[in-house]
């Protein structure tokens, strides 16, 4: 049996812009249905946006092929979603809808946090928006979730590890490129008790105003400071124990049926919350967020505080790694040193591109071992807050091998072992599903040795 290998094609599925931009590409694309499987089809809008997808991320000239192979890619996906319904593989529709309310929040604030301009620009409400996320993000996920059953039993030894490297060609060893190891720690601005209890003040004069008639969901895309959610009428969709911040959990898990709570504070700000329903450990909430915001000596004071503690770290009289454990912010850093790791792979060797452009520009200006002065941070949800980079190590450009990319090579190995299952698999799965491909692709080779 002839099998092909699943190409590393960029695929963009329901990512925000990308999906929703599919309407309006069609409308420039004779379209048409150019794959069945089962009761799932192909577009051909899919292919030639998926294509464009991948234009736009390459620096290089596609290959001859390129079209076919994100083809292929296309065709696995709908295998893997078509044989999880047989299968009965689903992901929960909670999990579908906080992921669709994840995106829009993201989506909107890629829009500079303005969701009539997000509108405007794609020519549908908010509300509309989502309800196109979510078939799309339930197929997505599905597929992650049968991907992953179908390569649990992946493993490599440092034998196989040694032996993949091995047979790389010379000329095809990756070069990689200079990594930095960063740690931050980072404070938030701490803001006066007369600004709390003014936001206090604010959302009890909201409550009231609900209790008294008003729409709880109009109140909330007015003044809610979550831009996701209020974009929803403040709905934060069906969550499970553990998934919100505990004082919210918390005060949501206390209140009775459509029960509005008092102010309750959290790191993000204070919080009106309505508990819409109950289903044992998971609830359905929504909430108007508003965040206290400190004044320009509060923000003094703040990078004061941080000097002091850069002052204690430079003399040795404190080491960095202590003074994050005591006092940073960052939830995500905070047990492992500061540690600023990739979005991407979620390695703390990091490459130019993992940084923003400003982060990048000091670093560029720091020697190995050094503390940066305190330095002002905007979070991705507005909170100002002040933050010390510390430089710990920098590796040179380097032609990848086993002593010093182990991990990455080993990465390498695995992904190839789970690249061979997933053939294996798919010439399998075939023999049970329904496919028809449209003449004008059959030169693709889809289906070729089958």
């Amino acid at each position: 049996m002839k099998t092909f290998k699943i190409k590393s094609f960029i695929f963009l599925l329901a990512t925000g812009f990308c999906f929703l931009a599919t309407s309006a590409f069609s409308q420039q694309v004779a379209d048409k249905i150019i794959v069945k499987v089962d009761n799932y089809i192909i577009l051909k809008s899919e292919l030639e946006l998926s294509y464009q997808n991948y234009l736009e991320q390459s620096d290089q000239t596609p290959p001859p092929d390129a079209k076919c192979g994100i083809l292929k890619q296309l065709l696995f996906n709908k295998v893997m979603y078509a044989k999880a319904e047989i299968d009965s593989i689903t992901v929960l529709d909670e999990q579908v809808e906080a992921e669709a309310t994840n995106r829009l929040s993201t989506m909107v604030q890629r829009a500079g946090g303005d969701e009539k301009k997000l509108e405007e620009y794609l020519g549908k409400s908010l509300a509309d928006i989502k309800e196109e996320l979510l078939e799309p993000i339930k197929e997505q996920l599905t597929i992650q979730k049968m991907r992953g059953e179908i390569t649990a039993d992946a493993k490599v030894t440092p034998s196989q590890v040694r032996k993949f490297y091995k047979n790389i060609p010379k000329d095809s060893i990756p070069f990689l490129p200079a990594e930095f190891e960063v740690a931050q720690m980072l404070v938030y601005a701490k803001v006066s008790k007369q600004e709390k209890e003014r936001v206090r003040k604010q959302l009890l004069d909201i409550r009231t105003r609900i209790k008294a008639g008003e729409d709880f969901a109009k109140l909330a895309k007015e003044f809610s400071a979550d831009l996701g959610s209020a974009a929803q009428g403040g709905n934060l969709g069906y969550r499970e124990r553990g998934e919100l911040v505990p004082e919210y959990e918390a005060m949501a898990f206390s209140l009775k049926p459509m029960e509005i709570s008092e102010p309750v504070e959290s790191e993000f700000g204070f919080h009106l919350i309505q508990l819409l329903e109950r289903r044992g450990n998971l609830i359905n909430t929504r909430h108007i967020l508003i965040r206290p915001k400190p004044s320009k000596e509060d923000m003094v004071y703040t990078n004061q505080f941080v000097d002091s503690l850069r002052n204690l770290i430079v003399k040795d009289s404190l080491t960095f790694a202590k003074a994050v454990a005591e006092h940073s912010a960052d939830r995500n850093s905070k047990n492992n040193g500061g540690r600023i790791t990739s979005m991407q792979t979620g390695s703390p060797k990091l490459v130019a591109e993992d940084f923003d452009y400003n982060t990048y520009l000091i670093l560029d200006t720091m020697k190995v071992g050094s503390v940066s002065p305190p330095l002002p941070f905007r979070s991705p949800d507005g909170k100002e807050a002040v933050r010390l980079l510390y430089f710990i190590d920098k590796s040179k450009p380097h032609q990848a091998n086993l002593k010093d990319d182990y991990e990455k090579i080993y990465q390498a190995a695995l992904n190839e072992e789970r690249a061979k299952m997933l053939d294996e698999w798919f010439y399998t799965a075939i023999k049970e599903l329904y496919i028809d491909i449209d003449e004008e692709y059959n030169t693709c080779g889809l289906l070729e040795g089958i």
